[in-house]
């Protein structure tokens, strides 16, 4: 569907992003339904297309480029490599800036990962809860020059605002992090080690959160479209 996505391991990905301390990266953990939205939203596409990687989040990402016999090495949740990079940030004094959820959540994911992380920088933070042309947010996030910066303002806002804000930054990581504030603070439960290894942390997730039941059935979409090569 015109989305070029990259063949890397998680650790791959991880040498990648650290291998230099000055620059800039714009990382995109896509799903299908990402890959749906893109499909019908050419701006979306403009913006997603315009990061420095794109990883496949999702099995379903995973089942398709098998059944294009292309296939990628591995799924990278996007949950687990912002915990991973957090985790870099702590032990190599780099800090963080923490964008999205609501106030509560937010305040609530940093405390956490502060007690997790004694050693992480917080840069600052900031909840998800403003338009994308604010400007006094661009420059909250730029007066504390962070390394990375983790966007929880949910698909497609998120690689929205990195893609239309980047080029005002002189260096960082920046991620689109979904839902992933809300794991952190505990407002929401992952799935337990044997479902996500079974490939089946959509289904727990659904399970628990029916609402979801219109979101998977993008997950359906996409992959019907692969079989059928109607892209």
């Amino acid at each position: 569907m015109g989305i070029p996505f990259n063949n890397l391991s998680k650790q791959d990905l991880i040498d990648n992003i650290t291998a230099s301390d000055t620059g800039k990266n714009f990382i995109v953990t896509a799903n299908p339904e990402i890959v749906m939205e893109a499909r019908n939203n050419l701006a979306y596409k403009n913006s997603i297309t315009k990061s420095d990687y794109i990883i496949a989040d999702g099995i379903g990402i995973i089942i398709a480029s098998k059944l294009l016999k292309q296939p990628l090495s591995e799924r990278i949740p996007g949950y687990e490599l912002m915990m991973t990079m957090i985790e870099y940030a702590s032990k190599n004094q780099k800090s963080c800036y923490f964008l999205g959820a609501s106030e509560e959540v937010n305040q609530a994911a940093v405390r956490k990962l502060k007690e997790k992380f004694p050693e992480l920088i917080i840069a600052g933070h900031h909840h998800g809860f403003f338009k994308l042309d604010d400007e006094s947010i661009v420059n909250d996030v730029r007066k504390t020059q962070p390394d990375f910066v983790f966007v929880a303002l949910g698909m497609p806002r998120q690689e929205q605002w990195i893609a239309n804000n980047i080029d005002s930054f002189s260096k960082g990581v920046f991620m689109g992090v979904g839902g992933s504030f809300d794991v952190v603070a505990g407002e929401v439960q992952r799935a337990p080690e044997i479902w996500i290894k079974l490939n089946l942390e959509w289904l727990y997730r659904l399970i628990k959160q029916p609402s979801r039941f219109k979101r998977i059935l993008k997950v359906f979409e996409f992959i019907f479209r692969m079989i059928i090569r109607k892209y």
